[in-house]
């Protein structure tokens, strides 16, 4: 797997992103668009990442905060959703759940657990920011593949009529880095910590 890096998606990547995106999504009238997507990159560029590999880009995860249970609404650019920053956050105000928004990998690469490692680093990345839950919307029956990876479907949180019947909403606690002590350290390991309420 050392011909896989995953790192920030940048600005000669969009092409690319784009592309992925349209193959994955059009067929199913789940495509944004190069706007809508660029707009979810310019709420959290810290948080979007690409797949890279010898032969280009594999794929890409876009991901920003947003309040738990709810999400962004396809049709729109992130910019004139309201959300970002908005209800559902922590005492500052800022949203203390990170959604992973949309995740494609190419064709060619698809079985080799790629987005899950994808899906790890943006949790890991989160987690180190110290935000308490990971979400997503599963379209297409996908929620099975997330399920196990600890994700808990809510299909009563209501979606925006843009993902279609089949979405569901899922969240998870992001449980925090366990402190662990020095070799022959006489301070005691922190008891378990309270996990994130997501259902």
């Amino acid at each position: 797997m050392s011909e896989y890096r995953i790192r920030l998606l940048r600005e000669e990547d969009w092409d690319a992103v784009v592309a992925l995106e349209e193959r994955a999504y059009a067929a199913s009238g789940l495509s944004e668009g190069r706007e809508a997507l660029r707009s979810r990159h310019r709420a959290s560029p810290d948080t979007c990442f690409v797949l890279e590999h010898p032969g280009g880009l594999g794929g890409y995860l876009l991901a920003l905060p947003y309040p738990l249970f709810h999400c962004p609404d396809l049709s729109r650019s992130e910019d004139a959703d309201g959300h970002v920053g908005g209800a559902g956050g922590g005492a500052d105000g800022r949203p203390t759940n990170m959604h992973a928004h949309d995740l494609v990998i190419s064709e060619d690469l698809r079985g080799r657990g790629l987005s899950l490692r994808m899906l790890r680093h943006l949790e890991e990345t989160a987690r180190a920011a110290g935000y308490r839950t990971a979400s997503l919307v599963a379209v297409r029956g996908s929620h099975v593949l997330w399920t196990p990876l600890g994700y808990r479907a809510r299909p009563e949180i209501d979606l925006p009529e843009s993902y279609g019947t089949r979405a569901v909403y899922m969240a998870m606690p992001l449980d925090p880095v366990p402190v662990r002590p020095l070799p022959h350290s006489t301070v005691p390991v922190p008891g378990p910590h309270p996990r994130a309420e997501v259902g």
